[in-house]
């Protein structure tokens, strides 16, 4: 296989009208073989002839690939230090080398995991251009897309059949099927799309995917397959979207990054005080064994964990921990005060905004590890409590990982929709946080509920 260099020389010698010094512009010459020989007495390509026919299937490759306009998307374009982060550039950098491996020896399934505008569909065209440029067969398509072609084969005046064009789909070398899960959620895309990748999965074909939704939450036939560790390989992207705004003064502009923990990096477990100086020795202890229930719970994180206790006590520190080493460990983590949750929500109606209202609801409640922050501090309005409840009664309903701070008096304004859900102890591991406030403040007890967990 020549290089795009090796092309271009090609294309230069026989440039000017100079005729090709081997076969002298004819095209085709004649090997020197043996009689007996399949190739003896028969007229084969020439060196130019074959890279003129490699550059029109090339062309072909990539107008039948819907890669024409993601051809800027490369490996060598993805940039991972953007961020501003060490720990996500590092994160990015694994995902890219995982994506490169992948593109040389295509095998198994590659899902890239993450919310909107965290570089998952680049990584895909990537994997997708990188071997179209070895000339190899591969189709691009996003999920919605793919329906619609499907569909319109049933039109009167369709070129081809249903038939012709899923059998594309399915047995073509190389599938890369973006934003599986924003399509039209009907019976027919639901079943179309599990014979499809059902075939891929049965006949072990190399697909990549790319999804903003959470695999829990995907029809229960897909989702098993996606669960296949011997097949498929799970690529979180936790990069957060990031959307510029113009500061205050209008003299300078910065990133602003949604559900970032870029201000609570230095809020760790190794960082966590059991304040042992300044607290009485059971209050020291209790915070030690929150701290190490916590550090395994992000070591594996399911169901919810209410951390409710006064005012700076500690609560949004160790929270902020759990994000934080869940985030190292290559998840997806989202990290939000629910007021400035709400604010975000409420941004996503004003003229000309970046991001739709569905995106950004929809990436809240189908991230891994949703981290709430001083729930309860919220404005009350209608809005507000009925959003913070279809979030969190999505999360409860599909089991997702979530950790909730709350005041003590934060508790007793609750909804008593959330508050019931919080008090399931199937689902929810209540922690009250009972030691003074830094500030020297003595917080007093909660009254103690049978759902808590003792410390």
């Amino acid at each position: 296989m020549t290089t795009p260099d090796q092309r271009a020389a090609l294309r230069a010698e026989t440039s000017a009208g100079e005729p090709c010094p081997i076969c002298g512009g004819v095209g085709f010459i004649r090997l020197k073989v043996p009689v007996g020989h399949p190739l003896f007495g028969k007229a084969v390509p020439c060196r130019c002839k074959r890279q003129e026919m490699a550059e029109r299937r090339l062309e072909r490759l990539r107008r039948t690939s819907n890669l024409r306009f993601l051809s800027h998307m490369t490996f060598e374009a993805f940039r991972t230090t953007d961020s501003g982060s060490p720990m996500i550039a590092v994160a990015l950098q694994e995902a890219l080398n995982t994506a490169r491996e992948f593109a040389e020896n295509p095998k198994g399934w590659l899902v890239f995991t993450g919310s909107y505008g965290s570089g998952k569909t680049h990584l895909a065209a990537a994997i997708a251009n990188y071997r179209l440029e070895q000339g190899l067969p591969v189709l691009f398509i996003v999920t919605p897309d793919l329906l619609d072609y499907l569909r319109a084969s049933y039109a009167p005046n369709s070129p081809s059949s249903y038939n012709e064009r899923f059998e594309q789909v399915r047995t073509i070398e190389l599938l890369v099927l973006d934003d599986l899960g924003t399509q039209n959620a009907t019976p027919w895309a639901a079943e179309k799309l599990y014979q499809l990748l059902n075939y891929r999965y049965n006949a072990g074909l190399p697909t990549v995917i790319t999804t903003n939704q959470s695999i829990e939450a995907m029809d229960p036939r897909l989702s098993s397959r996606l669960r296949h560790e011997g097949l498929v390989t799970m690529v979180p992207m936790y990069q957060p979207d990031y959307r510029a705004r113009t500061e205050a003064e209008g003299i300078s502009r910065k990133l602003e990054t949604f559900g970032s923990l870029n201000l609570y990096e230095a809020m760790t477990f190794e960082t966590f005080s059991d304040r042992k100086d300044e607290i009485e020795p059971a209050q020291s202890a209790a915070l030690r064994r929150t701290a190490a229930f916590l550090e395994g719970y992000a070591e594996h994180p399911t169901n919810w964990v209410l951390l409710r206790g006064g005012y700076h006590v500690g609560k949004t520190h160790l929270a902020a921990a759990v994000a934080n080493k869940v985030t190292r460990n290559g998840l997806t983590a989202l990290f939000v005060v629910v007021p400035d949750l709400l604010d975000h929500l409420r941004a996503t109606f004003q003229p000309g905004t970046a991001i739709s209202y569905d995106e950004r609801f929809n990436e809240v409640r189908r991230t891994m590890l949703l981290v709430l922050d001083d729930l309860g501090s919220q404005s009350a309005t209608p809005w507000a409590q009925e959003k913070l409840f279809q979030i969190l009664n999505y999360r409860y309903v599909t089991g997702l990982a979530t950790v909730i701070t709350i005041t003590t008096d934060g508790w007793e304004r609750l909804d008593e929709r959330l508050r019931s859900r919080l008090l399931d102890s199937d689902r929810c591991t209540i922690i009250d946080v009972n030691v003074p406030s830094y500030r020297g403040k003595v917080e007093a007890k909660t009254p103690r509920r049978s759902t808590r967990r003792r410390i």
